[in-house]
């Protein structure tokens, strides 16, 4: 009898630890962003300084490891945030329709999914950072190095903002009662599948957000910040797609500027 009145306490405060773990996780995630970045603008030597960037030479398997590590616990700090509404909500849903089994593992396969989403997502990124760093379209501090090419990547980021897909998308990461009531699917696969759903939903509104790190700095903390922030208040605040478009039209402009000023610089 006392372990069902304790195993029901712990039910009904699986929000809270729920929420305590997502926060755990992100501040984590954050933590480890920072000391990277840290590393390099302090222009670290050896190890730190591999473990903040692959140097000028070109990548070893270990580069490519460390930078898509960098870019996985960066995404894990700029997205988490953000999707946990969605994380909760799919919390408190999985234990009223299962009130007599542990809500923890379906929880943890809906995030876990969710995060396999965006471990596709920085795969790419680093296989595209390795590209562009070879190719001479990245600085060693990984920025834009061709005005006209960071032009381009905020004016089509800047375009993307405008498109029904963007908007779509932006609506489903919005609204969770109204995912979880569409998307509903029973046990741990159905968590997984949800959760992998979701994730594409969040990737499909914010991939072209994060592509900007290409031109701002992917070790730029301040726009690392100012990107995860713009994210969360996009996806919880009321004229989320006003926003979304007003956005749009402040990349347009600074992508146009970008590429004039090239012409006369």
């Amino acid at each position: 009898m006392l372990e069902a009145t304790t195993l029901e306490k712990v039910l009904r405060r699986d929000r809270t630890i729920t929420a305590v773990g997502l926060a755990a996780i992100a501040l984590l995630a954050w933590y480890y962003t920072i000391m990277v970045a840290s590393m390099s603008a302090g222009g670290m030597s050896g190890a730190a300084s591999q473990m903040a960037m692959p140097q000028d030479h070109p990548w070893s398997r270990a580069d490519f490891l460390l930078m898509f590590v960098m870019w996985m616990v960066m995404m894990v700090a700029m997205m988490l945030p953000s999707a946990s509404p969605m994380i909760l909500v799919f919390t408190n849903a999985n234990r009223r329709r299962h009130e007599a089994h542990v809500p923890y593992l379906h929880t943890s396969l809906f995030a876990s999914a969710y995060l396999v989403v965006w471990a596709g997502f920085a795969a790419i990124a680093t296989l595209a950072n390795w590209a562009l760093h070879r190719v001479g379209l990245m600085t060693s501090m990984m920025g834009s190095a061709l005005p006209l090419w960071g032009a381009a990547i905020l004016i089509a980021a800047g375009l993307y903002q405008f498109t029904p897909l963007k908007l779509a998308c932006l609506n489903k990461c919005r609204s969770p009662l109204a995912f979880i009531m569409s998307e509903w699917r029973e046990g741990r696969l159905g968590a997984f599948v949800m959760g992998l759903r979701h994730g594409v939903y969040c990737l499909l509104c914010c991939w072209a957000l994060m592509a900007l790190l290409f031109v701002l700095g992917v070790l730029n903390l301040a726009w690392i910040a100012l990107l995860a922030a713009f994210v969360l208040v996009e996806k919880i605040a009321s004229g989320g797609a006003w926003l979304s478009r007003a956005s749009g039209l402040l990349l347009l402009a600074w992508g146009v500027w970008m590429a004039g000023s090239s012409f006369f610089y």
